[in-house]
């Protein structure tokens, strides 16, 4: 009997993982489904003698989504194709590069042992549990071909969102960056050199030009001192938001900021949504579906709500009547899933829905970019002007007093 760490999802929807002892992985497989579990992930145990670690582990966990995406596009056209899979894979190590192609090898082998395709997946850190589920539903059903092509229209979309809101952020950044650095060379190198000019004149300079002149010399002379400063309180920053309690007051908060609390809303509407849609159409039960969807939102106010909805879910009351009564996700998606609940169709409605907020999410990001990237150029613009003004102003002040 060997030992296997798992990793499954409830009746409740809830996330549980553990370690059993079992002949093999699909005993363990077959034991957590008695158990009224389905399995996320299945992978030999270190508890047991002679287990071997995961090739993830091996590797350090690195993971790629673009190689998760080519892989799996090429599988699901060959497979819809008529190929074998044990071929497909054949065909797909010869042409990968040679990370990919370790990969490939390594999935094949297991494969070739007799393991099911989602059983060679959850021995590597590239794929998520919602990926593993998905591939699993579709062997189960008979139908994996079309459980990778859904998987590859999904993963196309999150990449696709992904890159818009990247693009979208670097102009900001850029304008961010020389703002910051343009700051920093006025006060660390144009400012101190008005210094010997002022202390040749004499006279009492004006209070704004002595504020500036002090903040030059001390950036001069204690540099370092400012960027530890910066260094410590990012680090710190971004220690502190990772508390549970801070973190779930600032989730809360969030969702009422002007334009931001829209997207945020948006787009954790819209992931959760194709996410949810995607799993049910692969054929994976309703409140293990929630489960695994839960995990895909950031914001701690929204996953508590799908929380409570899947208890409720439980006692008879329908998904969408539940999410609605919390008043945290868009009304309109609600009552879209409502008519697909009471059509029979709601896994086809919450791609529609996954959809429509996607679109919102590119308008609210233009609209959020077109006040943030005036604002930035506009505080930098004072900053400037301010220390330009006061150094002219002390200039000013010294010339009446010669005069």
């Amino acid at each position: 009997m060997a030992h296997f760490k798992y990793k499954a999802v409830d009746r409740n929807g809830k996330a549980v993982d553990g370690v059993i002892e079992q002949a093999s992985i699909d005993a363990a497989a077959d034991w957590l489904a008695r158990e009224g579990m389905t399995p996320l992930s299945i992978v030999p145990s270190k508890v047991g003698a002679g287990a071997k670690p995961s090739a993830a582990g091996r590797k350090g966990g690195g993971k790629s989504r673009d190689r998760v995406l080519h892989f799996t596009r090429e599988l699901g056209i060959m497979l819809s194709s008529g190929l074998p899979l044990d071929r497909s894979l054949g065909i797909l190590e010869e042409l990968s590069d040679p990370v990919a192609r370790e990969m490939v090898h390594e999935l094949r082998s297991e494969v070739r042992k007799g393991k099911g395709l989602a059983e060679a997946f959850s021995a590597r850190g590239e794929f998520s549990p919602f990926y593993i589920s998905m591939i699993r539903a579709g062997e189960a059903s008979g139908s994996l071909e079309g459980s990778l092509l859904r998987m590859t229209e999904y993963l196309e979309r999150s990449k696709a969102l992904r890159q818009m809101i990247s693009s979208a952020m670097t102009y900001p950044l850029i304008l961010l960056a020389v703002a910051v650095l343009s700051l920093v060379f006025l006060l660390a190198y144009v400012v101190p050199s008005f210094a010997d000019l002022f202390s040749d004149m004499g006279g009492t300079l004006p209070a704004p030009t002595r504020l500036v002149m002090n903040a030059g010399a001390f950036m001069a002379d204690w540099w370092y001192l400012v960027l530890g400063a910066a260094v410590g309180a990012y680090m710190g920053g971004r220690h502190w938001l990772r508390q549970p309690a801070v973190k779930a007051q600032l989730d809360r908060r969030m969702l009422g900021w002007p334009l931001v609390g829209d997207l945020v809303r948006n787009l954790e509407t819209s992931r959760f949504s194709r996410t949810l849609g995607v799993l049910m159409q692969g054929g994976v039960p309703l409140v293990a579906a929630l489960g695994i969807a839960r995990e895909t939102i950031g914001n701690d106010l929204l996953r508590q709500s799908i929380e409570v909805a899947i208890g409720e879910l439980k006692e008879g009351k329908s998904l969408s009547s539940s999410l609605l009564a919390s008043n945290d996700f868009p009304p309109l998606a609600m009552h879209m899933m409502q008519v697909g609940e009471e059509t029979g169709r709601l896994e086809e409605m919450l791609v529609k829905v996954a959809g429509i907020y996607e679109d919102e999410v590119a308008v609210v990001t233009k609209r959020l970019l077109a006040l943030l990237e005036p604002a930035l150029i506009l505080t930098l613009g004072v900053l400037i002007a301010g220390i330009i003004v006061s150094i002219l102003l002390g200039i000013l002040g010294v010339n009446e007093l010669i005069g």
